[in-house]
């Protein structure tokens, strides 16, 4: 069974930090785009950030400069540093495993269509 395990989320004041961890496990995501996105309360599932197997990224223009996301392919995992967290932040971040076989570049990462595997998610909840 093809699972992806968030954790890392936690509650933490506006201009902090969180680094969230994803575990992968039942098939390795080396060869894939891997990516977060978040959904806060009464909203819909909005794109975060994405990365390519070899280190590609893409951000959300809501989230570029203050957050980075990184992999470690050995270990099947992804993470995200989110730094200068604000209130809108809060939300449950669910990292995401794209389908195999995508050609960086000539697909909209930001598109959940692509996602093969969800994370149950983890919450993030900055206080103002």
């Amino acid at each position: 069974q093809v699972q992806l395990v968030e954790s890392g989320g936690g509650l933490v004041q506006a201009g902090g930090s969180l680094r969230l961890s994803c575990a992968a496990s039942g098939r390795t995501f080396s060869g894939s785009t891997m990516g977060w996105f978040r959904q806060a309360p009464g909203k819909e599932r909005e794109f975060v950030v994405v990365i390519s197997w070899n280190g590609g990224t893409y951000y959300a223009d809501s989230v570029k400069g203050r957050f980075t996301i990184s992999r470690d392919n050995a270990q099947n995992a992804v993470y995200l540093q989110m730094n200068s967290l604000v209130p809108e932040d809060t939300a449950v971040y669910l990292c995401a495993g794209y389908r195999r076989g995508l050609i960086w570049g000539a697909y909209d990462p930001s598109s959940r269509s692509l996602v093969e595997v969800w994370g149950q998610g983890t919450l993030v909840t900055v206080s103002s």
